[in-house]
């Protein structure tokens, strides 16, 4: 079997030509969760991981580099402990709320109900 002659790249997903993404929607219509199962990790010779999915044209070969947040073992650390619950309830403000967990007015009757014209 002959070799593969066609030209290898590595392009990021943000800095696609048109052409390519074109060629990226026809194959991924869905987004993110068509390429997901195709999502490979690549190590750069520094040591540096990136993802990338493969794009294949008549003449080349693409890797396209996809951006993926993965879970910080000292983030994953804190939320096992309970501490980002503390932290998201300071920044909410509901530290200062009743300490029944009620909110300020919880007259909800006011806030109206079926009569305003949705669907009649």
């Amino acid at each position: 079997m002959a070799p593969d002659s066609r030209k290898r790249h590595v392009v990021s997903y943000e800095n696609m030509s048109e052409e390519l993404a074109a060629i990226f929607n026809e194959k991924y219509p869905r987004g993110f969760s068509d390429y997901l199962q195709d999502l490979v990790k690549y190590t750069k010779p520094d040591g540096t991981p990136f993802n990338a999915v493969t794009i294949e044209t008549p003449d080349s070969i693409y890797l396209v580099k996809i951006k993926v947040k993965t879970d910080d073992a000292e983030a994953l650390e804190r939320w096992l402990e309970g501490e980002e619950d503390a932290e998201n309830e300071e920044v909410a403000g509901s530290s200062d709320s009743g300490s029944d967990g009620t909110l300020p007015d919880d007259n909800i009757s006011q806030y109206g109900g079926d009569d305003d014209g949705g669907d009649n």
